[in-house]
């Protein structure tokens, strides 16, 4: 397996490009379902192609997503793709914007991640027996050093990053394979 590259982001306004809720729709609808054109994106995430046009420039400024110039299209119906890179933020040592930065994007990110797992359980009964057993949540309070919690992101990582390839590569994935959410966090409790 190689190693997904990531880029450090330390400008908050790319932070914030990512934070708007269309965006995040934008992105994911990419990354699940690939390339495609404004239009198209537009009925995906329930907007205008005007506004999913403008979205996507926007991403595609600070480099989260590209034109995939090298797919045909029609006149103005270019085709957009996502960039396979994971995105890593927040130091000790940030600027108060982009520490608050930080907090909008991980909020918008959380929120949508929420209405993913909401809307997962809604429908849960109606999915194949095989996929209701393997979907799982878990909650967990461990007392653990600054060390052994760092630790513990580093492996998290590891398991999550295990088949990321197959985000980009559809070549890759398995017969029966669908894309599953993962999310996680180890924050000190107060």
């Amino acid at each position: 397996m190689s190693e997904m590259p990531v880029r450090d982001i330390t400008d908050p306004r790319m932070l914030r490009a990512m934070a708007h809720p269309v965006r995040l729709k934008l992105l994911n609808a990419l990354v699940l379902q690939g390339p495609a054109t404004a239009t198209e994106l537009a009925e995906r995430v329930d907007d205008t192609p005007a506004n999913c046009s403008w979205h996507l420039r926007q991403l595609a400024k600070f480099g989260f997503i590209e034109e995939a110039a090298d797919l045909p299209y029609k006149g103005r119906n270019r085709p957009w793709r996502w960039v396979p890179v994971g995105n890593r933020w927040g130091s000790p040592d940030d600027s108060p914007e982009l520490t608050a930065a930080s907090a909008e994007v991980a909020g918008a990110l959380l929120g949508m991640e929420l209405a993913e797992h909401n809307a997962w359980q809604a429908g849960k009964a109606a999915e194949p027996p095989e996929w209701q057993t393997a979907a799982f949540t878990t909650q967990n309070i461990a007392w653990l050093t600054a060390e052994e919690l760092a630790k513990a992101q580093e492996e998290v990582r590891e398991v999550l990053m295990r088949h990321y390839e197959r985000a980009a590569e559809p070549a890759k994935r398995p017969e029966g394979s669908r894309p599953v959410r993962f999310i996680a966090w180890g924050v000190p409790a107060y």
